[in-house]
């Protein structure tokens, strides 16, 4: 519970329950286009795609409004948009789309583990910031790209998004995503419009379509293991860190079984993982949601029931962007992730006697290396580690580097 307040403070019930809208329209729509391309990456059909995105919403919807319910705290939930961009530049393996549902189902598992078992959210908690963050931003680097290169190939469609995007981000940071995704839809209708292609509607209707989950030691090791740390280093953390901020204490084991669950129900609909919001989290914790802290729940509570809405939205959306020439939406995507790749990288290299480790990771995860089909991310991690070991250990120890850096 938030800390009791000397004075009591009313605050209008509309100030929460408009937080709480913002915080899903927000949420929502900037990171939308990074779960599309990373869905339909690891190889989901447009069908596929718009039934992970209906089942993630919902659930995340459902779970806000029980966590803020029952501890009365603005608890934010979310889809993994780090993961997403993960699925973006994973490497190939065996078992195609069926094998990514059973790694997302094992991304599930080990989350209500963390919740469960204690000696896992520790060893969670041992994996160095930097080199977390030096994944993750190898992972991001080929979707960051990604607006770049369009610009060789469509530039009259890349142009007008770049300009929202600055224009926005200049002008109006919070919305700068949103703008750029609704300009990126116009730009889609005038495309589509101009070379008279009409869409298909009769997918349009939400749906949910059930893909039975097949296991691969190689998908799990490309895509369950790094969608589990990305998820846990670059959400999970740093949603409770949003929460301390403002002074609420989140509730951890409840919100691990809530989001895992959540994930592994989600996964064979084709949704990649649920977990604490940390952008997004501080438009419902913070004064945004009202003076009085006691009621800023309701935002929360408000923002899930608004994310129940947007769901049905979600496969008119898929429709709509299927169509997109090639390259448009990754280039939404990479715009999309353009603040989290600098954050990531700025934390990859904050510790100067930590940055070889950090680059060597970076590097290798962005590569797009792939060793017995397992992929880039994976092995990263594992390089860093090492290398951290070999060459940064051995010389935290020495008196010698400490005063001689």
């Amino acid at each position: 519970m938030p800390p009791a307040s000397s004075a009591v403070v009313h605050t209008p019930l509309r100030e929460p329950v408009l937080a709480g809208v913002v915080t899903a329209l927000v949420g929502f729509t900037s990171s939308f286009a990074v779960v599309l391309a990373g869905l339909r990456a690891t190889g989901a059909t447009e069908q596929q795609a718009a039934s992970g995105l209906l089942a993630l919403t919902v659930l995340f919807g459902l779970g806000m409004i029980l966590l803020s319910v029952r501890y009365r705290v603005p608890v934010t939930l979310a889809w993994s948009t780090p993961g997403a961009a993960l699925l973006a530049g994973a490497a190939s393996y065996d078992g195609g789309w069926p094998a990514a549902v059973g790694a997302f189902l094992v991304t599930g598992v080990l989350i209500v583990a963390t919740g469960t078992v204690p000696a896992l959210g520790r060893l969670i908690g041992r994996i160095p910031t930097t080199l977390a963050q030096a994944m993750l931003a190898g992972v991001l680097l080929p979707l960051c790209l990604a607006p770049f290169r369009a610009l060789g190939t469509i530039p009259l469609l890349v142009l007008p998004v770049l300009a929202i995007w600055l224009i926005g981000t200049r002008f109006a940071p919070r919305w700068a995503v949103p703008l750029t995704l609704a300009g990126a839809l116009l730009v889609i209708g005038g495309y589509l419009t101009v070379n008279r292609i009409a869409l298909d509607w009769s997918a349009a209707a939400p749906a949910v379509e059930l893909t039975p989950p097949e296991f691969s030691l190689q998908a799990v090791a490309s895509l369950a293991l790094p969608l589990y740390v990305v998820t846990m280093a670059s959400q999970n953390v740093p949603g409770v860190a949003v929460l301390k901020s403002f002074g609420y204490p989140t509730p951890w084991r409840a919100s691990m079984l809530v989001t895992g669950i959540g994930t592994a129900a989600a996964a064979p609909f084709g949704g990649h993982a649920i977990n604490l919001a940390a952008l997004s989290a501080a438009l419902s914790a913070g004064e945004t949601a009202g003076a009085d802290r006691g009621r800023r729940w309701i935002a929360a509570v408000s923002a899930g029931c608004c994310y129940l809405i947007l769901a049905a939205a979600s496969a008119a959306l898929v429709t709509v962007i299927s169509a997109a020439p090639p390259g448009l939406i990754e280039a939404v995507a990479g715009l999309a992730l353009m603040g989290t790749m600098a954050s990531a990288l700025a934390a990859a290299l904050s510790d100067v006697g930590q940055r070889m480790s950090a680059v060597v990771t970076f590097l290798i995860a962005a590569s797009g290396l792939s060793l017995a089909g397992i992929g880039g991310a994976f092995w990263a991690l594992i390089a860093g580690l090492l290398v951290r070991w070999v060459l940064e250990r051995p010389a935290a120890r020495s008196p010698r580097h400490r005063t001689n850096p």
